[in-house]
């Protein structure tokens, strides 16, 4: 019995540390989806030129205990 109950408390810290919480920006379009051991965003941002033209960047960013470890925003 004592078993079991370690094992479902790991589950459930484990389900804790995993589930991701979406929050959007007010930059353009971003999308964070943040967990307690990961951050995944979807970017989709003004950027402004020299000449005052608005582009977008646009892209993902993966990081994995505060490290970012996959970059393609453009």
């Amino acid at each position: 019995m004592k078993k079991k109950a370690i094992i479902i408390m790991i589950i459930i810290v484990l389900i804790i540390l995993l589930i991701p919480i979406p929050r959007g920006l007010n930059d353009g379009g971003t999308v964070e989806y943040t967990a307690l051991l990961y951050k995944v965003s979807k970017v989709h941002r003004y950027k402004l030129t020299e000449d005052a033209e608005r582009t977008f960047e646009d892209g993902t960013i993966i990081e994995i205990l505060g490290i970012e470890i996959f970059n393609n925003v453009r």
